[in-house]
């Protein structure tokens, strides 16, 4: 294995890549391709891919992906600058758990997406 780049299904594409931009990240493609009306998007950071689909797109293809808001699942990211990044974007997100040092060495903070997804960051000495 060589990467994951997570598909993730959302209702609103044009606000999650509006959210995701303030974070940092910056589509790299897009169905269709002019970018208007997206009902797939891949953003990029760094390393970190992440990938997301319009609930629309795959109506009556996939009835087993389904959820209400969030689902059961937190995406893990590690950063460098993690006091940067935070002081960066603590105001424009919703923070669910503000800078924290982890009884494992790292420094952690958690913020919710517009989609209710759960985000962790976190920079390890």
């Amino acid at each position: 294995m060589e990467s994951l780049s997570p598909n993730i299904y959302v209702h609103d594409m044009n606000s999650t890549i509006a959210f995701y931009q303030i974070l940092g990240f910056s589509p790299v493609m897009t169905v269709p391709e002019n970018g208007e009306n997206p009902v797939w998007a891949m953003l990029k950071n760094g390393n970190v891919s992440l990938m997301f689909e319009s609930f629309k797109n795959i109506e009556g293809r996939l009835p087993e992906i389904n959820r209400t808001d969030g689902g059961s699942l937190l995406l893990y990211i590690n950063v460098k600058d993690i006091k940067g990044f935070f002081e960066s974007i603590k105001d424009k997100v919703t923070v669910l758990s503000g800078l924290e040092k982890t009884f494992y060495g790292a420094t952690e903070f958690v913020i919710k997406d517009c989609n209710g997804y759960v985000l962790t960051f976190a920079e390890h000495e």
